[in-house]
């Protein structure tokens, strides 16, 4: 049994390790204590030159926008054709898909920064940190994700220099927003996709909940999923004078017919958007792979050209 002494000891010794391996004193960069990410305190490079990313959309478009050292991040089966052309044009190699990006790869790339979102890849994180400095960032509000980005890289003043003028429009198209109920309908190759009009929804679906775009009310929160799966059955309650539909992505839902069969469907047509000729389609690439501020101004434009100009 140990004596008290022993005991006090064993104690301070455990201390002195502690702080001996605490990131503060080990680290001889930049050290990020900020709560956005995970396992903070996270000790970076003093300047970031070569940054992998793991998702290909909002960690990769946000680094570009920001112009960031992006040297890896995956690329196979984006359906936003620009930004993967943006990437290649870049340098940008690729670690293949989202689901599964290659390991072997990422090592090859030789990051000093690994980003990604904290929902996605927690479980990886004490595999990639052997990497290299791994930001694994927490908030799903875009723009609180954005921050943390910038805040990472040292790049604040230039995402406010991005977002001074897109708020600005934001505020002016809000000014414009009829009193029309519109319905958004994602259709894959397997089910149909509600996004809920509430506060933490989705980014493009929380612009439109700023720009006072009213949903029905089937459409609306909060809901912890943020999303409803209806069947045909329920598609009935999607009775906006407006329809937007979503079909493509990361899956074949473009091009294996299910989208074409949904349309053509009596049902579909029974719809009041649709008997009315009020139904639009929208791109995958923007309202399903959401990159930033690009992004942003493209939900903007897809308001102002269907919902505030349609016929």
């Amino acid at each position: 049994m140990r004596t008290v002494t022993q005991r006090r000891a064993l104690r301070l010794l455990a201390l002195v390790l502690a702080l001996l391996t605490h990131p503060a004193l080990a680290c001889d960069g930049r050290l990020y204590e900020a709560a956005d990410v995970l396992a903070a305190p996270l000790c970076l490079p003093d300047r970031i030159q070569r940054i992998a990313v793991l998702d290909p959309a909002v960690s990769l478009g946000m680094a570009l926008e920001l112009g960031l050292p992006v040297v890896a991040a995956p690329l196979t089966g984006m359906s936003d054709a620009a930004l993967r052309q943006a990437a290649e044009e870049a340098g940008v190699q690729n670690l293949g898909s989202l689901l599964d990006p290659s390991l072997e790869a990422l090592v090859a790339a030789r990051p000093d920064l690994i980003l990604g979102a904290a929902f996605r890849a927690e479980t990886y994180l004490p595999v990639l940190s052997q990497i290299a400095p791994t930001a694994l960032i927490v908030p799903t509000d875009w723009r609180a994700y954005y921050r943390a980005v910038a805040r990472l890289t040292g790049t604040e003043a230039r995402l406010d220099a991005l977002m001074a003028p897109f708020e600005a429009r934001l505020a002016a198209v809000a000014a414009r927003v009829p009193d029309t109920p519109v319905s958004i309908l994602r259709i894959t190759s397997w089910d149909f996709q509600v996004y809920l009009d509430q506060p933490d929804a989705y980014a493009p679906f929380a612009l439109l909940h700023e720009l006072g775009v009213r949903r029905p009310a089937y459409e609306t929160g909060p809901d912890p999923m943020g999303m409803r799966r209806p069947d045909w059955e329920d598609l009935g309650q999607l009775d906006g004078e407006i329809l937007l539909y979503i079909i493509g992505g990361t899956n074949a839902s473009a091009t294996d017919g299910r989208w074409e069969e949904v349309t053509g469907n009596p049902l579909w047509h029974l719809l009041p958007a649709v008997a009315a000729g009020r139904v639009y389609p929208i791109q995958s690439a923007v309202w399903m792979e959401f990159s930033g501020i690009g992004s942003a101004h493209r939900v903007l434009d897809d308001v102002e050209r269907l919902i505030i100009g349609a016929p």
